[in-house]
């Protein structure tokens, strides 16, 4: 099988906080009958800006057909709110290397920073199971620590996949007495199916599993698991 070495798209600047790596999703080109030539594609990884709310759109619809598909554990969240986060800089937003959109997640700070929030990660579709997921998720994790380094980071989800991901960074499973008591975070809650559920317990538990990195417990935690610093 030949392999064609990728080319990064010249469009594509990558600035001090970019990271690039290369995923293990190839896509055929030109393919003959009894011969695949694949071609491996290479990611960004960014800190979000304005120039970037062109995409939201896109992050909107992909995240609506996926809470749709799995039918559980994702909330919407409206462009508005997205459009502030990238303008603030509180966003990591990946590009494949030919400009296509490819992931994103945005962080939250609650009762002035003491808690922040990991939240609205989104793979496209067609880079699903490319190892994208880990890596949004570590450079999120980052701008958390970056902005924030003296805050509780934590994540709601009902992802097997993320669980394992917060397990590598640090997080640990918690109730959700101990995440934030700001009305404003749970009222994001409302566009996920499982709204009623968590209100029929009061905040107290969902289906999602709370997860928390506390700062003062993990002062010498050493990641696993996770990429090496660059």
């Amino acid at each position: 099988m030949k392999i064609i070495n990728p080319i990064i798209d010249p469009k594509i600047h990558l600035t001090k906080k970019s990271s690039i790596f290369s995923s293990s999703l190839y896509t055929k080109k030109n393919p003959l009958p009894d011969e695949d030539v694949l071609e491996p594609v290479e990611f960004t990884i960014e800190k979000a800006r304005s120039a970037h709310t062109f995409w939201i759109k896109q992050i909107c619809e992909v995240t609506s057909s996926s809470a749709a598909a799995r039918g559980t554990g994702i909330s919407g969240r409206p462009p508005e709110m997205l459009e502030a986060k990238m303008k603030k800089g509180e966003a990591v937003i990946a590009f494949a290397s030919d400009g296509r959109w490819a992931g994103f997640s945005f962080i939250s700070a609650w009762e002035d920073g003491k808690y922040v929030s990991n939240s609205g990660l989104i793979v496209a579709p067609e880079f699903r199971h490319t190892g994208l997921a880990k890596r949004i998720k570590k450079e999120i994790f980052d701008l958390s620590r970056e902005k924030y380094p003296d805050a509780r980071i934590f994540s709601l989800t009902s992802s097997l996949a993320v669980m394992k991901m917060n397990h590598d960074l640090g997080f640990e499973p918690v109730t959700f007495s101990e995440l934030t008591n700001d009305d404003v975070f749970w009222e994001n809650c409302k566009t996920c199916v499982n709204c009623p559920i968590l209100k029929s317990k009061e905040r107290k538990n969902c289906l999602c599993t709370a997860m928390l990195y506390d700062p003062n417990k993990n002062s010498s935690f050493l990641h696993t698991n996770v990429l090496p610093k660059r």
